[in-house]
């Protein structure tokens, strides 16, 4: 609940607050609510969980705002609790699970992505791969191969290319003449790439038969790809090592674990609004 309107009021609830010049930790009792303590190691994961806006502020308006709002979230948990229904007990206990596994990945993605690891991940990549080709093509794409072959007789006669594409073409690329822009292999579906990887600059090929219709391609031009540094594919690379090593983790440790699975249970159950009724 946020309460950020009113930081800076004082937390006058006659509340118990450490004082003086004992060692203050995180166990160190700031308030007392219906005999429920608010310790400082509540208020700063409070802290810590703040957007960045509210972080510069003063210490003491944001220990007494933090306090006013942990205040309001214990007498409001205090009146619902006793309460709270079956799906709301597993909610919380969901939460808690996933709070910890969360946790638990934290450590794994820690250890596994290193600037070592990140290094080595794009000198296997990069550094002794083959050079690449990129394509700067533009396509027609019709519905039917009769219109892609009559298509391609008038550009063989002399009709421009880009004037057929804005007419005929049916993709998004149209209003730009087809033109697709500059790909690397791996980024058109196959049997596009196998036309534009056939073709010599200058040349239109198809009439190419794929999932989205039937081509024609211009190869416009080529060059050869450039190199990334570390720097520009580190997000990329980052994601990949952290996602295999939690799929490492996770498969050693349900390896590992004693799992058994209950038959006949009726999957339709999930969306029975009466599941925790009995």
């Amino acid at each position: 609940m946020t309460v950020w309107k009113r930081i800076g009021a004082g937390a006058a609830l006659g509340l118990v607050l450490a004082t003086g010049a004992q060692a203050q930790g995180a166990e160190t009792v700031v308030a007392t609510v219906n005999g429920t303590d608010i310790t400082l190691g509540q208020l700063s994961v409070m802290l810590g969980d703040l957007p960045p806006q509210y972080q510069s502020l003063p210490d003491d308006v944001l220990f007494n705002g933090l306090l006013e709002q942990m205040i309001q979230q214990i007498v409001l948990q205090q009146q619902v609790e006793p309460t709270l229904s079956a799906r709301d007990l597993v909610t919380i206990q969901n939460q808690r699970i996933a709070y910890i596994a969360g946790t638990a990945l934290q450590a794994v993605v820690g250890a596994a992505v290193t600037e070592a690891a990140l290094q080595a991940a794009y000198d296997e990549r990069y550094a002794n791969a083959a050079p690449q080709t990129e394509y700067n093509a533009a396509h027609i794409l019709v519905d039917a191969e009769d219109k892609a072959r009559d298509l391609k007789a008038q550009i063989d006669g002399g009709a421009d290319f880009a004037d057929l594409a804005r007419q005929h073409s049916t993709d998004g690329a149209a209003a730009s003449g087809g033109d697709l822009g500059w790909f690397g292999l791996g980024m058109m579906v196959k049997p596009f790439e196998d036309a534009v990887v056939s073709l010599q600059p200058g040349q239109v090929g198809g009439p190419i038969q794929t999932q989205f219709g039937w081509h024609l391609v211009l190869l416009k031009e080529t060059r050869a790809a450039q190199v990334p540094t570390l720097d520009e594919v580190r997000d990329e690379l980052a994601a990949e090592l952290e996602q295999a090593a939690i799929e490492a983790h996770l498969t050693d440790l349900t390896g590992r674990a004693a799992i058994t699975r209950a038959e006949g249970i009726d999957p339709a159950r999930l969306r029975d609004q009466t599941l925790f009724d009995n």
